[in-house]
Protein backbone atom coordinates (compact mmCIF):
# COMPACT_ATOMS: atom_id res chain seq x y z
CA UNK A 1 0.00 0.00 0.00
CA UNK A 2 0.99 3.82 -0.51
CA UNK A 3 0.40 6.67 1.40
CA UNK A 4 0.40 10.17 -0.54
CA UNK A 5 0.14 12.39 2.27
CA UNK A 6 -0.02 12.52 6.15
CA UNK A 7 -3.31 10.98 7.71
CA UNK A 8 -4.33 10.15 4.08
CA UNK A 9 -6.23 7.22 3.06
CA UNK A 10 -3.83 4.42 2.04
CA UNK A 11 -3.83 3.92 -1.61
CA UNK A 12 -5.39 0.31 -2.46
CA UNK A 13 -3.84 1.00 -6.45
CA UNK A 14 -1.57 3.33 -8.11
CA UNK A 15 -1.27 2.91 -11.52
CA UNK A 16 0.26 5.48 -14.55
CA UNK A 17 -2.84 6.44 -16.93
CA UNK A 18 -3.01 8.72 -19.98
CA UNK A 19 -3.69 11.97 -17.79
CA UNK A 20 -1.98 11.35 -14.97
CA UNK A 21 -1.60 8.70 -11.47
CA UNK A 22 -4.43 6.97 -10.98
CA UNK A 23 -4.99 6.17 -7.65
CA UNK A 24 -8.15 3.27 -5.81
CA UNK A 25 -8.92 4.21 -2.43
CA UNK A 26 -11.45 3.52 0.31
CA UNK A 27 -14.16 5.46 -0.44
CA UNK A 28 -14.44 8.35 2.57
CA UNK A 29 -17.93 10.03 3.96
CA UNK A 30 -16.73 13.28 2.50
CA UNK A 31 -16.48 11.59 -1.08
CA UNK A 32 -20.34 11.00 -1.17
CA UNK A 33 -21.46 14.51 -3.06
CA UNK A 34 -18.71 13.08 -6.13
CA UNK A 35 -20.03 9.39 -5.74
CA UNK A 36 -23.92 10.58 -6.24
CA UNK A 37 -22.74 12.65 -9.36
CA UNK A 38 -20.87 10.07 -10.77
CA UNK A 39 -23.92 7.81 -10.25
CA UNK A 40 -26.12 10.58 -11.88
CA UNK A 41 -24.42 10.78 -14.86
CA UNK A 42 -26.42 8.49 -17.21
CA UNK A 43 -29.53 8.61 -18.71
CA UNK A 44 -30.55 5.71 -15.87
CA UNK A 45 -28.90 7.44 -12.73
CA UNK A 46 -30.21 11.30 -13.84
CA UNK A 47 -33.69 9.22 -12.69
CA UNK A 48 -33.14 7.37 -9.57
CA UNK A 49 -30.36 9.28 -7.86
CA UNK A 50 -31.18 12.07 -5.90
CA UNK A 51 -28.49 14.43 -3.91
CA UNK A 52 -30.89 16.98 -2.57
CA UNK A 53 -31.27 15.00 0.43
CA UNK A 54 -27.51 12.90 1.63
CA UNK A 55 -29.66 11.10 4.50
CA UNK A 56 -30.47 8.27 3.21
CA UNK A 57 -27.15 8.17 1.06
CA UNK A 58 -25.08 8.42 4.44
CA UNK A 59 -26.92 5.52 6.38
CA UNK A 60 -26.30 3.35 3.47
CA UNK A 61 -22.64 4.54 3.34
CA UNK A 62 -22.42 4.23 6.99
CA UNK A 63 -23.64 0.60 6.69
CA UNK A 64 -21.64 -0.15 3.83
CA UNK A 65 -18.16 1.55 5.32
CA UNK A 66 -18.81 -0.20 9.13
CA UNK A 67 -19.56 -4.07 7.07
CA UNK A 68 -16.24 -5.93 6.79
CA UNK A 69 -17.94 -7.42 3.40
CA UNK A 70 -18.44 -4.78 1.96
CA UNK A 71 -15.93 -1.90 0.38
CA UNK A 72 -16.88 1.17 -0.97
CA UNK A 73 -14.27 2.58 -3.56
CA UNK A 74 -13.31 5.99 -5.10
CA UNK A 75 -10.54 6.80 -8.02
CA UNK A 76 -8.97 10.08 -7.83
CA UNK A 77 -6.93 11.42 -10.62
CA UNK A 78 -5.07 14.30 -8.87
CA UNK A 79 -7.26 14.98 -5.72
CA UNK A 80 -10.87 14.25 -7.95
CA UNK A 81 -12.99 11.29 -7.60
CA UNK A 82 -13.33 10.56 -11.12
CA UNK A 83 -14.37 6.25 -10.43
CA UNK A 84 -16.46 4.73 -8.03
CA UNK A 85 -17.30 0.52 -7.40
CA UNK A 86 -18.31 -1.29 -4.71
CA UNK A 87 -17.37 -4.88 -4.09
CA UNK A 88 -19.23 -6.97 -1.49
CA UNK A 89 -18.42 -11.03 -0.45
CA UNK A 90 -21.22 -13.30 -0.30
CA UNK A 91 -21.22 -16.52 1.30
CA UNK A 92 -23.14 -19.07 -0.32
CA UNK A 93 -24.02 -23.20 0.10
CA UNK A 94 -23.74 -23.90 -4.09
CA UNK A 95 -20.25 -24.57 -5.62
CA UNK A 96 -19.02 -26.40 -2.71
CA UNK A 97 -19.80 -23.38 -0.18
CA UNK A 98 -17.83 -20.89 -2.00
CA UNK A 99 -17.83 -17.08 -1.65
CA UNK A 100 -18.39 -14.80 -4.20
CA UNK A 101 -18.05 -11.30 -5.20
CA UNK A 102 -20.29 -9.01 -6.82
CA UNK A 103 -19.10 -5.57 -7.89
CA UNK A 104 -21.51 -3.18 -8.69
CA UNK A 105 -21.89 0.96 -9.12
CA UNK A 106 -19.05 0.98 -11.71
CA UNK A 107 -18.86 4.56 -12.47
CA UNK A 108 -15.96 5.91 -14.45
CA UNK A 109 -16.19 9.89 -15.15
CA UNK A 110 -17.29 10.30 -18.85
CA UNK A 111 -13.68 12.51 -19.92
CA UNK A 112 -12.06 9.09 -18.77
CA UNK A 113 -13.42 6.54 -20.55
CA UNK A 114 -11.91 4.24 -23.04
CA UNK A 115 -8.86 4.85 -21.16
CA UNK A 116 -8.30 1.69 -19.53
CA UNK A 117 -9.23 3.34 -15.56
CA UNK A 118 -12.35 0.76 -15.52
CA UNK A 119 -10.33 -2.42 -16.92
CA UNK A 120 -7.72 -1.09 -14.07
CA UNK A 121 -10.57 -1.08 -11.20
CA UNK A 122 -12.10 -4.47 -12.39
CA UNK A 123 -9.04 -5.98 -12.44
CA UNK A 124 -8.23 -4.42 -8.86
CA UNK A 125 -11.34 -5.85 -7.58
CA UNK A 126 -10.66 -9.46 -9.20
CA UNK A 127 -7.30 -9.72 -7.60
CA UNK A 128 -8.93 -9.19 -3.93
CA UNK A 129 -11.52 -11.44 -5.12
CA UNK A 130 -9.15 -14.20 -5.60
CA UNK A 131 -7.36 -13.42 -2.41
CA UNK A 132 -10.40 -13.54 -0.39
CA UNK A 133 -10.78 -17.00 -1.88
CA UNK A 134 -13.76 -16.43 -4.18
CA UNK A 135 -14.18 -18.35 -6.70
CA UNK A 136 -16.57 -16.34 -8.56
CA UNK A 137 -17.42 -12.43 -9.61
CA UNK A 138 -20.71 -11.33 -10.66
CA UNK A 139 -22.13 -8.36 -11.57
CA UNK A 140 -25.34 -7.38 -13.12
CA UNK A 141 -25.97 -4.32 -15.84
CA UNK A 142 -28.54 -3.24 -17.48
CA UNK A 143 -29.70 -4.24 -20.64
CA UNK A 144 -29.89 -0.68 -21.87
CA UNK A 145 -26.45 -0.83 -21.32
CA UNK A 146 -24.69 -1.59 -24.75
CA UNK A 147 -21.04 -0.28 -24.03
CA UNK A 148 -21.15 -1.46 -20.64
CA UNK A 149 -21.65 -5.39 -22.21
CA UNK A 150 -19.05 -5.14 -24.52
CA UNK A 151 -16.74 -3.93 -21.64
CA UNK A 152 -17.16 -7.01 -18.97
CA UNK A 153 -16.86 -9.10 -22.70
CA UNK A 154 -13.97 -7.71 -23.26
CA UNK A 155 -12.04 -8.42 -19.44
CA UNK A 156 -13.53 -12.16 -19.15
CA UNK A 157 -17.17 -11.96 -18.07
CA UNK A 158 -19.81 -13.83 -19.41
CA UNK A 159 -23.45 -13.20 -19.45
CA UNK A 160 -24.39 -16.63 -18.22
CA UNK A 161 -27.81 -15.84 -15.86
CA UNK A 162 -30.41 -13.88 -16.62
CA UNK A 163 -30.77 -11.71 -13.44
CA UNK A 164 -34.48 -10.38 -12.50
CA UNK A 165 -35.17 -7.29 -10.00
CA UNK A 166 -38.20 -6.71 -8.06
CA UNK A 167 -38.21 -2.85 -7.05
CA UNK A 168 -40.21 -1.47 -3.82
Amino acid sequence: MVTTEAGAEPALLTAAVEHGIFTLRRARKGDLPRILALLADDQLGATRENADDLAPYEQAFEAIDADPAHLLVVGELGREVVATFQLSYIPGLSRRGSWRAQIEAVRVSGSLRGQGVGALMIQWAIDQARERGCSLMQLTTDKSRIAAHRFYERLGFVASHEGMKLTF
